[in-house]
């Protein structure tokens, strides 16, 4: 995987506020919903989290939650790159 997931559902105000700042920040990623994917489901409780949206980087890196400070770290990666 080469690209940042966000696993998401509608209705997800954590969720739909981690896009837009991701989206802000100019940072790519594909969003899943779990809602309408079974296997992310799985997906998402295998890393150990029951709550959304779940950021998951290329590098195996992942967190739970809207975390504007993991974001912010990703545009400075982006920028320096």
């Amino acid at each position: 995987m080469n690209e940042i997931v966000v696993y998401t559902k509608p209705g997800c105000v954590q969720c739909d506020t981690t896009k837009k700042a991701l989206q802000r920040a100019g940072i790519p990623y594909r969003a899943v919903d779990v809602d309408a994917d079974p296997a992310a489901q799985d997906e998402v409780r295998a890393l150990g989290y029951s709550s959304l949206p779940v950021v998951v980087l290329p590098n195996g890196r992942h967190w739970a939650g809207f975390r504007p400070d993991r974001i912010a770290e990703l545009r400075e990666e982006k920028q320096a790159a």
